[in-house]
């Protein structure tokens, strides 16, 4: 645990492992070393990673009961979700626009398909799939 909270620390903050040590006063390899669980940083070592990252030893450590933050959800699968609700939506609406103002279309349509369930109704199920996709996606980052 507390080899991946000085790694995720260090990683959060943009830092090498270098730039770390040298914070640090120690050896790059040292800094290798913590984080890969091959080696235990001491007291004062472990004190003044804590207070370089501004976490306690108890968060450093990862015995802390405190509550931790949430990872921001990913923007670009919230983007995706989003844009496939309204597709899906855009196209439902367009369909049965067509639908309604042309039912030549819809013959055509359904003329069209060669599986059982009409093509009018088979689009509408692959628009209705996409929306649902979009917002289970949207969902899922919330």
């Amino acid at each position: 645990m507390l080899s991946n909270n000085i790694y995720t620390l260090r990683r959060q903050r943009g830092l090498s492992q270098e730039q770390l040590a040298e914070a640090l006063d120690v050896s790059r390899q040292a800094i290798s070393k913590w984080e890969n669980g091959a080696a235990v940083p001491e007291l004062d070592k472990l004190q003044a990673i804590a207070a370089f990252f501004g976490v306690t030893l108890d968060e450093l450590t990862g015995d802390a009961t405190a509550p931790k933050t949430a990872p921001a959800p990913p923007q670009r699968t919230l983007k995706i979700g989003i844009v496939l609700c309204l597709l899906g939506a855009v196209g439902l609406l367009v369909l049965g626009a067509l639908i309604v103002l042309s039912p030549e279309v819809a013959g055509q349509l359904n003329a069209s398909s060669a599986i059982t369930l009409n093509g009018s109704g088979l689009a509408m199920l692959l628009c209705a799939a996409v929306a649902v996709l979009g917002l289970v996606l949207v969902l899922r980052n919330k």
